[in-house]
This record gives structure tokens, C-alpha cells and sequence, in this order.
């Protein structure tokens, strides 16, 4: 472990965020001398941020506590184009209006991670959209566009994959990474911002960043990119056979998210501690060595501290209450997520309007398997109508269903 001055890069490194720093004895010097201004960039595409993008959130959190400024940058303007990292298709296109109500929601579950107003460190949320849609083509290409070649373009990951797989890359697209490059500008010269943070599918759109701001402005700036989180089973962080788990309770709710930290793996416990909670270390050294069956209660501390952070105390100790219940007095919690059934649903259309299976057919597939419940009772019929009832799926996935 490298040995930094800075509390920031100290406390990333030891909880585990940081994958590459472009120059960390500068950035650390920089860092343990003054406050440094940083950013991550977020595109607008959805109404609410998923848990794969709660690493990217956490370590703005992090930069915030150890006395720095976090900026959110909103991708109002680049979201028009869609970035191509880490896909094999576009982005479907999406209007203004839909763009900016996508961004009224995110905004809501940052709220929940910093503290935002007019402080020294205080975050602030900003849009692309302000600078990037007042761009004049010509002389944006004159000014910007003679310090990118096609040659080193045609290099990065998020270009080369695509054209690899022989799959379409749009030039709308192919212009996603200067349009980065030139946030980083702005940002450093409306806000003196020195760092910009992301996945490390971002690397060559910072890197760009950071030699568009000295060829252009002569201005020194640094970047960090996160690992790729991974769970035990080397799955991707945040998706399930359910779909993405959502930040926003009417997506999600509490209780189905603190339901996702409650069944971590037991390799994951240490590592989902450290990164997405605020306890300090030493207590989490405890948690994740502790013996045999006694990690599931690391488990239930991880789902509860991470539940606490994004929906509050009450709905966290309401979730934790409910599993109590539901699983170790085989009773029915109060927080249990609920399916209306009007004057009855097929037993098949519940389980996937839950969101317990991904499709109709899925749901057969259990129910033939013996893994579907109603009242405790196995379920055979994928026909069955249901009015009413504790509706489970194994051991974990528990639901009721009122008329």
C-alpha cells in the first residue's frame, strides 16, 4: 500500500477506490496542501442512478469528508449523444424535457450522500448542457478538435471493442469523448477544479481531459479512476436476475434494498463494508473475521448501515425489522414489498410483476422447480389465480399480495 500524506488519497486507498491516479505524488501534495475540487460526470439516461454507479457516488462522499469539494456533473448536454464505453450498441436518444426530469431524480439520491450549498465544501451539481449546446461547430473544431488524432482515438477500449466486434459506432458517439475532454476545460476554468474521478472504463476520457486542460489553458490537473467492482462470483456489481437495483424507493424499495446487502456473499462483506458504508475500519476488521455462521451478522450490519445512508435510520431499522420477522419467526413483516391483485392475478404474473423473476416463463420454471410458496405452501400450478397471501421465492424473496 503506498504510504500518502493527503487524507483523501489515504482514505481511498485503504478503502479500496482507487484503480489508477494519473500522477499521485502530485495529486497527494496538492491534496495535503489545500482544498481540491473534483469531479464525476453522470448522464442523465434514466430517472434514477442504479447501485453500480454507488461506488462513483461514495467516493465524492469520501472527498467530501476529508475537507475537499465534490462536483456532480450532470450530463444534460452529452446524454444527447450517449457515451460508448462499456456498450455494444447507442443509447436510444432522448428529448430535453426528458433528459432534465431524469436529472431532477438523480439529484434526489445525491442528496442523500452530500451536503450541498455554497461552502467551501459544500458540493454543487452542474449541467453540461449550459456550456456544450452553445458550442459554435467551426470554431469548436479549430480550437479543440486539432489537439485529438484519430489514431490515438481509435486505441481507446471504449472505441476499439466496438469496432472489434464489428458493431456500429456512430460519429455522434465517436465525438463523446472530446465532448468530455472539454467538460474537464470548463469546469476547470468556471470552478478551478483540479481532478476528475471515474470507472476505470473511463482512463482514456480523463487522460484526455487532462491534455486538453495544459495544451490549451496550461492548467495542471489530475485524475482517478476506480476499480471495476466485482462480487465474489466475478459478476458485475449491481445486477441481478431481477434487474438493476435501483437508488430510488419507487423503484426500489427499502426493504429490497437492504434485502441486496443482506445476501452478499461471504467474500464480499469486507470489501461492500469498506466501500459503501461509513464505519471505520477497525470495526469492519472485526465484522468481516468473524467466524462461521456469526459473517451473517456482518451481513445484516452492511444492509442496515447502507440502507441508513441512502433511505434514512427509520426505514433501515423498519427493513431489518421485517426480515427479523419474516425469516427467523416465520411470521409476515410489516415492510414486506406488496402486489395489488384486484380480483386475482395468475400466480406466473406476480412473480414477475415483482420483479421476483425476469419474464413468465422464468416464473414456470421455478414453479416447476418447487421454489414458489404461497402461505408456506409449495406451489404447483403455474394456472393458480391469487388473491391474497405470502408470495415467496426461496428463502430470501418474500412478498404479500392483497386484494
Amino acid at each position: 500500500m503506498t504510504e500518502f500524506r493527503s487524507s483523501l488519497l489515504k482514505v481511498l486507498d485503504e478503502r479500496g477506490y482507487i484503480h489508477q491516479v494519473t500522477d499521485a505524488e502530485g495529486l497527494d501534495a496538492l491534496a495535503a496542501k489545500e482544498p481540491v475540487t473534483g469531479y464525476i460526470g453522470f448522464d442523465a439516461t434514466a430517472p434514477s442512478l442504479h447501485v453500480g454507479s454507488l461506488v462513483q457516488i461514495m467516493i465524492l462522499r469520501r472527498m467530501q469528508q476529508a475537507g475537499h469539494k465534490p462536483i456532480v456533473l450532470m450530463g444534460g448536454g452529452t446524454t444527447k449523444i450517449g457515451d460508448p464505453s462499456g456498450k455494444d450498441e447507442s443509447r436510444k436518444l432522448l428529448t430535453h424535457d426528458d433528459i432534465q426530469t431524469n436529472i431532477a431524480g438523480i439529484r434526489r439520491v445525491f442528496e442523500r450522500f452530500l451536503s450541498f450549498g455554497d461552502g467551501p465544501t459544500d458540493a454543487i451539481m452542474v449541467d453540461n448542457d449550459e456550456w456544450l449546446s452553445k458550442l459554435e461547430y467551426i470554431p469548436f473544431l479549430r480550437d479543440v478538435g486539432r489537439h485529438f488524432t484519430i489514431n490515438r482515438m481509435l486505441t481507446f477500449d471504449s472505441v476499439r471493442l466496438r469496432l472489434d466486434r464489428e458493431q456500429p459506432l456512430t460519429f455522434l458517439e465517436f465525438n463523446y469523448m472530446i465532448l468530455q475532454a472539454y467538460d474537464f476545460l470548463e469546469l476547470s476554468r468556471r470552478h478551478g477544479l483540479r481532478l476528475q474521478l471515474g470507472g476505470s472504463d473511463q482512463w482514456g476520457n480523463i487522460v484526455n481531459g487532462i491534455e486538453l486542460a495544459r495544451r490549451i489553458d496550461g492548467t495542471e490537473v489530475f485524475g482517478v479512476t476506480t476499480p471495476l467492482i466485482t462480487t465474489a462470483d466475478g459478476g458485475k456489481m449491481g445486477k441481478t436476475a431481477q434487474g438493476a437495483v435501483w437508488l430510488d424507493e419507487q423503484l426500489l424499495s427499502p426493504y429490497d434494498y437492504w434485502q441486496f446487502w443482506r445476501n452478499a456473499a461471504d467474500a464480499d462483506v469486507g470489501k461492500f463494508l469498506r466501500l459503501f458504508t461509513d464505519l471505520p475500519l477497525d470495526e469492519i476488521r472485526r465484522l468481516e473475521s468473524l467466524p462461521g455462521a456469526q459473517i451473517n451478522d456482518a451481513k445484516v450490519v452492511l444492509a442496515t448501515e447502507a440502507t441508513a445512508m441512502l433511505h434514512g435510520k427509520e426505514a433501515a431499522r423498519a427493513a431489518a425489522e421485517t426480515a427479523r420477522t419474516t425469516f427467523e419467526q416465520g411470521g409476515v413483516g410489516e415492510d414486506l414489498p406488496t402486489l395489488s391483485t384486484g380480483e386475482g392475478v395468475s400466480i406466473v404474473a406476480a412473480l414477475t410483476q415483482l420483479g421476483f423473476t425476469p419474464s413468465n416463463k422464468e416464473a414456470k420454471r421455478k414453479i416447476a422447480e418447487g421454489a414458489v410458496r404461497l402461505n408456506d405452501e409449495v406451489v404447483s400450478d403455474p394456472g393458480l389465480t391469487v388473491n391474497e397471501g405470502k408470495l415467496s421465492l426461496g428463502k430470501k424473496r418474500h412478498a404479500l399480495l392483497v386484494p
